[in-house]
């Protein structure tokens, strides 16, 4: 859940308060005052020390008045908890030195003690503003022309001018220079609590895919680009528990789907996944053969930048033992189931041939048994393929063929006739008006039991009354078959897992036609066996198209085997 907080922006023109509150933080107004008027205090010390040294001062009580004035808001300055008290209370400090300084300034004009007036008007256009800065230039120049009007005459009248025109230029620079610390200060405020925002919304993300990542129950590895381990889950951590109780992880051992075959370290999933390499369902048995034994599965995919450079990987691995151990006990199951239907088969043909071969057997007759004998063969053949599927280690199995170059056309419409009876029944149609000759290099009774499976398939999950329309042709080295029905269709999770062993599609499953699961997956075996392939397009509830390419002549040319 992305949660984006609404930042709270400082107001443009910050009243009078805010404006102090800028200047002087909560944290330094305290301290600010005492250091401010140390620095006065510290300079009329010095004057003090001066006239005392030289006695160029007219009236020594009044300058004395003015000095002891300056050191008692000093001493206020220093013990006042200004924290503790309203801001404005601050700006009684300046506008009593400034009276301060008018005493000294009228007791000792000589001395230009009226340049003492710029520290307090600095503080006030400094610390409150606009404000201040009017009431820090006006308190100044009237008190000093108050103490010029009562001091002895002075010829040079330009300086009446001069010193209010200077604090005037002193106050207003303080008062700019403030303004842009205000300022600068208010959007460090800013950026700071968008910061703080944003390392909220980070630090909850965070959390957010931490707490997901703990609750899946599969292991999530991540890898940066140097092939560190930079994140795990608790799901990794547990399977990796369960693999120390198989064996030390020290002596940990790895098979392949054989459980037999050592699998080397630098082949070992994760070690693949380092080097860059991108897999999956990888499958892995860890622990001793003949020992306690456990299955994970591992699939790589590498990770990329905003710029497209490789930014590691993430590893997601799973314990497939249960998985694993029951396809081995249904293998175990059908490949006993086949290996029984063997003898009562090979029984059943050997009767058929005879009645076949027996002058006595009327023609029609011989036909129907000539079908049957050419189904009976096909059965065998299937049974051959389960148990040849059921002791393979892989999803692929291997088959024996002898290819020819074949009629596909003729292949075709025997199959159709052993279906007739059985389309008749559905009141399903097959058109094989649009069978073109053709002819391809493959093992005829392997072409015949694919081309069986498929019409077979088209036949029984098609709707009553429906349709199944046949193509064939050859283009250059290649031929095509074309089996198109108007049946309950696939949706695309079934067209990708249709050619997986012992998968039948949703609407299948739900459907009364039973099924194995292995008849696609032995055809494509068969047709990719000889050099081409399976393809299909389907939608749901409309119909599905089956298209099989083989080589039209032999590899290497030549036509006839």
């Amino acid at each position: 859940m992305d949660v984006t907080p609404t930042a709270s922006v400082p107001s443009a023109a910050p009243d009078t308060r805010r404006w102090i509150d800028l200047v002087l933080a909560d944290r330094a107004r305290g301290h600010s005052p005492a250091l401010t008027q140390l620095l006065l205090g510290a300079l009329v010390l010095a004057v003090a020390i001066a006239v005392l040294a030289t006695d160029v001062v007219g009236s020594m009580p009044v300058f004395f008045a003015g000095v002891i004035g300056i050191f008692i808001l000093t001493g206020l300055a220093l013990v006042v908890p200004w924290d503790r008290m309203s801001s404005w209370w601050l700006m009684a400090i300046p506008l009593a030195d400034i009276v301060a300084v008018g005493v000294i300034r009228s007791a000792a004009p000589a001395l230009g003690t009226g340049l003492l007036f710029i520290f307090p008007v600095m503080w006030l256009a400094t610390g409150f503003g606009i404000a201040g800065l009017i009431s820090g230039v006006v308190t100044a120049s009237v008190t000093y022309w108050i103490t010029v009007a009562i001091g002895p005459p002075n010829g040079a009248v330009l300086s009446t001018i001069l010193l209010p025109v200077v604090l005037i230029a002193v106050g207003l620079t303080s008062f700019l220079a403030a303004r842009r610390a205000a300022a600068q200060r208010m959007l460090l405020d800013k950026q700071a609590a968008l910061l703080r925002q944003s390392a909220e919304r980070a630090r909850r993300q965070e959390q957010l895919v931490t707490e997901v990542l703990d609750a899946v129950d599969f292991g999530v590895i991540r890898i940066d680009e140097t092939g560190a381990i930079t994140v795990t889950n608790d799901a990794h951590a547990r399977l990796q528990q369960v693999l120390a109780d198989v064996e030390a992880e020290d002596q940990l051992e790895a098979y392949r789907t054989d459980r037999t075959t050592r699998l080397p370290r630098e082949e070992l999933p994760l070690e693949r996944a380092r080097r860059g390499a991108v897999f999956q369902d990888e499958r892995v048995w860890f622990g001793t053969p003949g020992g306690l034994q456990r299955a994970l599965s591992f699939t790589a995919r590498r990770l990329r930048d905003s710029d497209g450079r490789d930014a590691g990987a993430v590893v997601v691995s799973r314990d497939v033992t249960v998985e694993m151990l029951a396809a081995r006990a249904r293998d175990e199951v059908i490949s006993s189931v086949s290996h029984e239907l063997r003898t009562p088969l090979t029984s059943i043909l050997g009767y058929i041939e005879l009645a076949i071969d027996d002058p006595e057997t009327p023609s029609r007759i011989r036909s129907n048994l000539q079908i049957a004998d050419r189904n009976a063969e096909q059965l065998l053949e299937l049974v051959s393929d389960v148990l040849t599927a059921s002791a393979a280690a892989d999803d692929r199995v291997e088959l024996v063929m002898q290819p020819e170059v074949v009629e596909v056309s003729e292949v075709i419409r025997a199959a159709v006739e052993s279906l007739v009876l059985r389309a008749g029944e559905r009141g399903v149609t097959i058109d094989t008006t649009r069978l073109r000759p053709a002819h391809a290099y493959v093992d005829p009774r392997r072409l015949a039991q694919v081309i069986d499976n498929l019409l077979s398939n088209a036949v029984k999950y098609n709707r009553e009354g429906g349709r199944v329309s046949l193509q064939s042709a050859t283009t250059g080295r290649w031929t095509a078959i074309v089996i198109e029905d108007s049946g309950v269709g696939m949706t695309e999770e079934d067209v990708e897992a249709l050619f997986q062993r012992y998968y039948r599609g949703v609407a299948v499953r739900s459907s009364p036609v039973s099924g194995t699961g292995l008849g696609l997956a032995i055809s494509r075996d068969i047709v990719r066996g000889h050099g081409g392939d399976i393809t299909v397009s389907s939608v749901l509830g409309v119909g599905s198209t089956f298209t099989v390419t083989l080589p039209a002549t032999r590899p290497g040319g030549g036509g006839e085997a």
